[in-house]
């Protein structure tokens, strides 16, 4: 099967944990979605006359009566029902067309909502520089960015949010998470959070600000002559300036690289790929399987021009998605050695159809499986080196699986 790439804006494949997020992100994991340019309707049914167009994909037992039930009743005695607009009314129940799904990344975007998520990829909004997501049906913090208002507070990856700003957060769906997180620089908010091995709830308060966020950085030792690649999320500007690093590393020519994908939430699928073919010279990158079993390979683009430089994964449980994927692909050909934390397990793929209101609705269609089959959902990646940073290590500054990689590179 030959590789397949979507055209950069009109369908463009999103692996992205959630992209949605305080980041002021707009919504959720970038998840694993194309946009689809066209504005097909399945089973489209006239609600002004309460019948089904297409009777053959509807169960005769769904009387559509019973939506225009609801919605008078509503109009007619709800306490606060001239609140109720049409279009909101009708934005609602699309909301929980989708929600039927009871899939936390099938969603229905409003326009204010789809216009949020794609100002995300952009890399520049007002927030406090995290991405949040479902885990174990808790709202949780996947991915705190560095140099962000969230990780200078103290916001750590897996922690769950409880409350926000003194509002119990645990019902709330990701969208809603998101707006009552993100808001103007310089306003603040407070994040009542459940960290793993700590005995109470701790508060952090968070000054919003500009984040900017370029998604790709690059050092090198020259004591080591070890060069690091950091990158935060596949973004727009992602490919552009990895490329710059790859030149840069041929000519610095150091004795190995450490590819640092830690809290990197995901992000643009042919991305994901064209980085991995920087060490892949043939084979899969990773493979879509739909529900009905069929599988479509992304295949390397065969550069691997990074192939003969020994390489350091350094992975973390807020490593998801299209990092995941990257991930997944060097350890399964034995290319690079994967140091750190099991990655966070975000594997499945949505589709992001666009509406003729400037609406989204963005729904799950396949899963992600590494080059040897492994399904990266739910289950994550393993390390072949596993190190965990304590608190003692954070307050002394300490990096123990940034070290080990430099142990594996300069034995």
């Amino acid at each position: 099967m030959t590789n397949q790439f979507y055209p950069k804006k009109s369908s463009k494949q999103i692996v992205l944990y959630i992209f949605v997020s305080i980041i002021a992100l707009g919504l959720a994991f970038f998840s694993g979605f194309y946009y689809a340019g066209d504005n097909t309707l399945v089973g489209t049914f006239n609600v002004l006359e309460g019948r089904v167009l297409n009777k053959d994909r509807v169960s005769q037992d769904v009387d559509f009566k019973m939506f225009w039930e609801v919605w008078n009743t509503l109009k007619r005695d709800y306490v606060a029902a001239d609140t109720l607009t049409e279009k909101k009314l009708f934005y609602g129940a699309l909301q929980g067309l989708v929600a039927a799904t009871e899939d936390p990344y099938s969603v229905f975007m409003n326009p204010e909502e789809a216009k949020s998520f794609e100002e995300d990829l952009s890399g520049a909004f007002e927030g406090i520089g995290a991405e949040i997501g479902f885990r174990n049906e808790m709202l949780t913090i996947i991915a705190p960015l560095e140099g962000m208002p969230a990780i200078k507070a103290g916001v750590q990856a897996g922690d769950k949010i409880y409350a926000i700003d003194g509002d119990v957060a645990t019902a709330l769906s990701v969208e809603e998470a998101v707006k009552k997180i993100r808001g103007p620089k310089g306003t603040k908010v407070t994040l009542t959070l459940v960290r793993d091995k700590v005995d109470k709830p701790i508060d952090i308060t968070i000054t919003r600000a500009t984040v900017v966020v370029k998604s790709v950085t690059t050092s090198f030792n020259d004591k080591t002559k070890i060069y690091t690649i950091k990158i935060s999320s596949f973004n727009n500007d992602s490919e552009d300036l990895f490329n710059q690093a790859v030149s840069e590393a041929l000519i610095k020519k150091p004795k190995g690289i450490v590819l640092d994908l830690r809290n990197n939430p995901g992000g643009y699928l042919e991305t994901a790929v064209s980085l991995a073919s920087e060490w892949v010279k043939e084979g899969q990158i990773v493979v879509e399987e739909f529900g009905d079993g069929k599988k479509n390979e992304h295949l390397t683009n065969g550069a691997a021009r990074l192939a003969n430089f020994p390489t350091v994964v350094l992975v973390n449980e807020g490593s998801a998605s299209a990092s995941e994927i990257v991930a997944g692909a060097l350890k399964d050909y034995g290319i690079a050695k994967l140091v750190g934390q099991k990655t966070f397990g975000k594997g499945s793929v949505q589709v992001l159809r666009q509406l003729e209101d400037g609406s989204v609705v963005k729904i799950t269609t396949a899963k992600w499986l590494t080059p040897k089959g492994n399904n990266i959902n739910d289950q994550g990646i393993e390390p072949d080196i596993a190190v965990e940073i304590t608190e003692a290590d954070r307050n002394k500054d300490k990096d123990p699986q940034m070290e080990q990689a430099l142990k594996i590179l300069l034995p």
